[in-house]
């Protein structure tokens, strides 16, 4: 396998986990349309992939909380999954329930501020994201 092939595989993944969260997120917006609009929901995907870099970066934090945000990322990148990707609606369902539980650990060991400090987005992704890992 060359590495362009390798790096279009990360690169489809990618895409493809951004459109199944948007439309969770889509869902989700239509049944509580208080909480945040589709112009926040397309953000959604690319502003947690930089509050999770963030921390990732910020030497204040905890470790072990940094070495788990960074496996995350590795097994949201890797073309190696729990549930094969080409499978319809679980294939992907299996990367946001790891984010989730994932998501959930580090808040619990860090607390909820650090999320708030270092997210980049708008209030309504937030919130979403914090319903998420179990805040709300």
């Amino acid at each position: 396998m060359d590495w362009w092939e390798i790096v279009l595989g990360i690169v489809i993944s990618l895409a493809v986990i951004y459109l199944v969260l948007l439309l969770a997120v889509w869902i989700y917006a239509r049944r509580h349309p208080e909480t945040i609009g589709f112009k926040d929901a397309l953000r959604l995907l690319p502003d947690l992939l930089r509050a999770i870099r963030r921390i990732t970066a910020d030497k204040t934090v905890n470790t072990a909380v940094r070495v788990k945000l960074t496996l995350l990322l590795i097994y949201l990148i890797s073309p190696i999954d729990l549930v094969p990707d080409f499978l319809p609606v679980i294939g992907h369902a299996d990367d946001i329930i790891i984010v989730a539980i994932t998501l959930r650990s580090v808040i619990r060991s860090a607390g909820p501020e650090l999320l708030r400090r270092h997210w980049p987005g708008t209030q309504p992704g937030l919130t979403v994201i914090e319903r998420l890992a179990g805040i709300h």
